[in-house]
């Protein structure tokens, strides 16, 4: 397990259990996140009891239970206090992280990868993110550097903690269903199965569930994303008349929705319809959206008042605009849905109760609510294996050079009628386009141009 930069990533730590990530490695990462999260606090905050705590939780992944174990005698030997609140889903850590007044938090989870990966999210105080640029490097080093200690030698408390109530309520601030919905819920045998039932279990919501068993693998990849894992929820819909159909990942802090006619609504679309709702009571405020969303986020914000505010794609930057900007909505194409008054972070389980609460609220249907939303023409994220990412990159601004560029993340060319963006992958070796334009003609002669130089598309 010496060589660490392989399951350090921009985000968090991620590897293939036990070949890549084992309890000793747990143990470290909790002392060395212990250790620097503490390092962060004031001197009054040390002087307080919470401050001096971590929280961890845990996803269903059968290694998840013993890793979090040796991570919270990692983090108590490091000299920080530890609640453990058990089984969760990442977004209950990022709340027990500010109810409790912790200095930080730790979820053992490999989100939407196979059963055999795992891993931790690191946050820090107010769940602010951790990552490569903001912390993940340090605990890395102080994690090489460490030595695993005998269980004895942990100098702080540890506790179990139960917040489900208080998370309950917290999320339930966000439905307001003045009509009963039906609504098939696939949880992707992840944290959806737990999470639904103890917190909408007693809503005024008729939920039909679909893979919420967990803890014995998955019967589709739990990533909402790749349109194959929705075609049990796509078959459900039709089968139970629903209004609408919600597919959750792994770690249940992201998900996709589907309308009543086995439509998959992309999250963009998904984030200029809940603009809409939050700037009605929010006048005004701004709205942050990752680069590679349509022009429609921009449009329907700006068209009930509110800012629209284009940012880099990534929570740890859609977070931090939110609550620089003092935003009061962040979407992001990937399904991550962001909320001022869920401590600026992301959580699978309000943006189901906000778009139950939009689609509530009117008599149209969760169909004819999108359908003014879909008047562009997007050619979906595609990904090329490229070499020089950066050459291929600059190749593609010179090729368009007459447009509005701006190199925010990656590259973006805009013209009146169309644009794209052409950007890294922060955990693959690859390029990842988005294009979007007015009609299909465009679209598919622009895409032509855009594969001359960035080459075959990867299949995925």
């Amino acid at each position: 397990m010496d060589d660490l930069d392989k399951v350090f990533k921009a985000y968090d730590v991620r590897g293939v259990y036990p070949k890549e990530i084992d309890e000793d490695l747990a143990w470290k990462v909790g002392h060395a996140c212990g250790q620097f999260l503490r390092s962060l606090l004031s001197g009054y905050e040390r002087g307080q009891a919470s401050s001096n705590r971590l929280v961890i939780g845990r996803d269903m992944r059968p290694s998840s239970e013993s890793l979090a174990q040796a991570a919270i005698e990692g983090i108590t030997s490091s000299g920080a206090g530890c609640s453990n609140i058990g089984l969760c889903d990442t977004p209950m850590v990022y709340f027990a992280v500010n109810h409790l007044g912790t200095c930080g938090g730790i979820q053992v989870t490999a989100s939407h990868n196979p059963i055999q990966y795992n891993g931790f999210k690191v946050s820090g105080a107010k769940a602010r993110p951790v990552g490569v640029d903001t912390g993940l490097k340090e605990i890395q080093r102080i994690a090489m550097a460490v030595r695993r200690m005998p269980v004895e030698a942990s100098v702080a408390p540890a506790s179990q903690v139960d917040l489900w109530e208080p998370y309950r309520k917290h999320v339930l601030r966000f439905l307001r269903t003045p009509r009963r919905l039906k609504v098939v819920v696939d949880a992707s045998n992840g944290m959806g199965g737990k999470m639904i039932p103890q917190v909408f279990g007693d809503a005024d919501v008729k939920i039909i569930p679909l893979n919420f068993e967990i803890g014995q693998g998955f019967v589709h990849e739990p990533n909402p994303l790749v349109e194959a894992n929705l075609r049990q929820l796509k078959t459900a819909v039709k089968r139970h008349r629903a209004d609408l159909v919600v597919c959750m990942d792994g770690d249940a802090d992201r998900c996709v929705f589907v309308d009543e006619h086995s439509q998959t609504v992309p999250g963009d679309l998904m984030t200029a319809l809940l603009a809409k709702y939050f700037l009605r009571e929010n006048p005004g405020s701004t709205v942050v959206y990752d680069l590679r969303s349509s022009r429609v986020v921009a449009e329907e914000i700006r068209a009930v008042g509110g800012v629209p505010r284009r940012e880099r794609v990534g929570h740890a930057f859609i977070k931090k605009s939110l609550a620089d900007g003092h935003g009061i909505f962040g979407g992001e194409l990937s399904g991550h849905f962001y909320f001022r008054d869920n401590f600026n972070c992301d959580s699978g389980a309000i943006a189901f109760a906000s778009a139950l609460s939009v689609i509530a609220q009117h008599e149209r249907s969760f169909s004819q609510l999108v359908a003014p939303l879909r008047r562009y023409c997007q050619s979906g994220e595609i990904n090329f294996s490229v070499t020089d990412k950066a050459a291929k990159m600059q190749d593609v601004a010179q090729a368009f050079s007459d447009a509005e560029i701006d190199d925010l993340d990656g590259v973006t060319v805009q013209y009146e009628s169309w644009w794209c963006n052409v950007r890294p992958s922060n955990t693959e070796p690859l390029l990842r386009l988005n294009v979007e334009a007015r009609d299909e003609k465009t679209l598919k002669d622009k895409l032509k141009k855009l594969q001359a130089i960035l080459g075959r598309p990867v299949a995925r």
